[in-house]
């Protein structure tokens, strides 16, 4: 038997459910993986909480764990049983101690990465791959600002951008997380309490604004990001943390010609080659400590809506994992 978490109706993290539940064998073209290390991320939270409507009910959360191949199914090439591997999935499934998926979306882990830093982090890093090569031209003469700079996005977006010389200005929920801006790249942070925070970045960019703006709080920061905008300048929105973004006037991007993108991670690789490439960027970044990472917070399986309050509560000071 395998032990899962499951959801039948959106809400607070008590729908979190633990069960037993059958284990089958891989169908053709599938690997079963035992996952190690679960991640635990904002994207959990919009699809439990019912912001996302991406998972069917009654389902399985969950979209990116690691673990070890312990069976393959028919017409699959390149894995043996025992392996590492980790993977990313839109159809969810991961909070369970065993799932089989399709093993064209499971890559093989390199022996230096632990299971616990991918597992909570690998759909982050992509989601910033993603951000700074695929959507927009980010290098050294770029000056950017990134909304919820200490979330877990944020963290490492910073950090992969500044080692490009990037010019990096943070925006935070509160004081005491501005330090840990600074370790992660930021050469100026400021507090978000104040909506009309457009002033700021134009007092720190002498009146020009930043170039590319990387928001993933939504409508509580939007406005104040459009406006912190340099002409021909781009706003990335990536999460809605505080809620869905309102409609945008045409004539409003005109006045400065901007451009406003929604990028969505799993669009971006849907081919086995995409996802390679931008797995590969992603493993060397971690390799090479140019994302670094170094507290973890594990949670047993069973105890996942208390990893969903941790994560909520924005105090967890570390990346959150399941341990099944």
């Amino acid at each position: 038997m395998a032990s899962i978490i499951e959801i039948e109706k959106y809400g607070p993290s008590s729908v979190l459910t633990y069960k037993k539940h059958s284990i089958v064998n891989p169908k053709s073209g599938e690997v079963q993986i035992k996952n190690l290390a679960i991640g635990v991320n904002y994207h959990d939270v919009y699809v439990r909480s019912g912001l996302y409507k991406t998972l069917k009910l009654p389902g399985i959360p969950g979209c990116e764990a690691s673990g070890i191949i312990e069976k393959i199914g028919k017409n699959v090439d390149g894995f043996e049983e025992g392996e590492r591997v980790t993977y990313l999935t839109r159809e969810y499934g991961a909070y369970s101690t065993h799932i089989n998926i399709e093993a064209e979306k499971v890559l093989k882990l390199p022996a230096t990465l632990k299971d616990e830093l991918v597992a909570t982090n690998f759909l982050r890093a992509m989601t910033v791959e993603m951000l700074i090569t695929r959507i927009t031209s980010v290098d050294s003469s770029k000056t950017i600002l990134v909304t919820a700079a200490s979330g877990g996005v944020g963290r490492l977006l910073c950090q992969w951008a500044s080692s490009m010389g990037v010019k990096v200005i943070g925006c935070v929920g509160s004081q005491e997380k501005i330090p840990e801006t600074k370790l992660n790249g930021c050469f100026e942070t400021f507090v978000s309490n104040d909506k009309e925070f457009s002033k700021k970045i134009l007092e720190i960019t002498n009146g020009k604004g930043v170039d590319i703006v990387f928001d993933s709080v939504g409508n509580d920061t939007f406005e104040s990001s459009l406006a912190s905008l340099a002409h021909c300048g781009n706003l990335i929105n990536f999460g809605q943390s505080s809620g869905p973004v309102k409609p945008v006037l045409m004539t409003t991007l005109a006045e400065k010609s901007l451009s406003i993108s929604r990028p969505i991670l799993f669009h971006y690789f849907g081919t086995r080659r995409n996802y390679e490439n931008m797995a590969a960027s992603v493993f060397k970044a971690f390799e090479d400590e140019i994302i670094k990472v170094s507290e973890f917070l594990p949670f047993d399986l069973e105890n996942a809506s208390n990893a969903h309050d941790t994560l909520e509560s924005r105090k967890g000071g570390g990346s959150i994992y399941l341990v099944p």
